[in-house]
């Protein structure tokens, strides 16, 4: 449970980072962005690629990204 936490940590950082809006998220947006972006880009592209925590890597990273960019739409979260 504690992996899966970190690793979803890690992965909403990385989806932070990539969009340009992870200054503006904090730890627990990050970790909520890792584990659900996790599952949606799991769901929509599979389970390829290298894994930890039992997430797919690659996929996982879309994903969360894909959600970040939703999100940030909704609210209108904007970029520094």
């Amino acid at each position: 449970m504690l992996w899966s936490i970190l690793v979803g940590a890690l992965i909403g950082v990385i989806a932070g980072a990539l969009t340009n809006r992870g200054e503006s998220m904090g730890w627990i947006s990050n970790i909520l962005a890792g584990l659900i972006g996790s599952t949606l880009g799991q769901w929509l592209l599979g389970s390829w690629g290298p894994s930890l925590a039992g997430m797919a890597i690659v996929p996982s990273i879309i994903g969360a990204v894909i959600l970040v960019l939703i999100v940030s739409a909704i609210f209108g979260v904007k970029s520094k």
